[in-house]
């Protein structure tokens, strides 16, 4: 057994006995977790939300937030240098995220990201998001040739930046391209289903189907995270500028 195929029946197996012990409806659906277990909630947005009025958001017991910010080598998210000036207005710890692209080099991903987020515009490590688009989930690269984008662009954002950036993924892209070589970086895992509480993470989206008040773009939902700590770990473990 490859090692891909056998950390995907790890995950099987541990979502088959999530299964039998809550009930097979209970971790189909959309995931839920404790709050008395995850207290600290955070979002994460793009140009999708619109305008956001980040007090507003503050409001509602939002911790943290990631924004998106750059993609590949050349794109930058057109309400990047709004969502930066206006949440710096509010106690949210936030950063900002750079989409991986399998199709450029690491180096020049890692270019765009550094000239579109200084070193005081955000107050957590960077994130790299790592996940199949287009014909990629029928079409998956190599690890080795993931590996050889993925390597300078971790590189030179934890040299700008002087810390391990975050990686984002969801548990197909874990298993194949995070797990064996990037195990050492802080892991925000996308899981709606269930608690992936069979790996280590630090971040996890848990739903892409929330709602809050006070952003007004075509996405009428908002990304829902939780932390895995208190708040006071959270400024312990993830904060900049402590």
């Amino acid at each position: 057994m490859n090692r891909n195929k056998k950390c995907i029946g790890i995950i099987t197996a541990a979502f088959f006995m999530t299964a039998v012990t809550l009930g097979f409806s209970a971790v189909v659906g959309t995931a839920e977790p404790s709050e008395a277990k995850y207290p600290v909630f955070g979002v994460d947005v793009s140009n999708y939300q619109g305008v956001i009025d980040w007090e507003r958001i503050e409001e509602q017991g939002v911790k943290f937030a990631f924004i998106k910010a750059t993609e590949g080598s050349g794109h930058v998210d057109e309400s990047v240098s709004r969502n930066l000036a206006d949440i710096a207005d509010t106690s949210i710890l936030h950063s900002c995220y750079h989409f991986f692209s399998f199709d450029s080099p690491g180096e020049t991903q890692a270019e765009n990201f550094i000239n579109t987020v200084g070193k005081n515009d955000i107050d957590m490590p960077p994130v790299v998001d790592i996940e199949y688009y287009g014909d990629k989930l029928s079409n998956k690269p190599s690890r080795e040739e993931a590996e050889d984008i993925l390597f300078p662009l971790l590189r030179e954002l934890e040299e700008y930046y002087g810390v391990k950036p975050v990686i984002y993924t969801t548990m197909p892209v874990y298993c194949r391209y995070v797990k064996e070589s990037f195990s050492d970086y802080p892991l925000w895992i996308r899981c709606t289903q269930l608690e992936p509480d069979f790996i280590d993470w630090q971040f996890w989206q848990y739903s892409d189907k929330g709602k809050l008040e006070g952003y007004y773009g075509e996405e009428p939902c908002i990304d829902f995270n939780v932390f895995c700590g208190t708040e006071e770990e959270l400024y312990s473990e993830m904060c900049l500028k402590r």
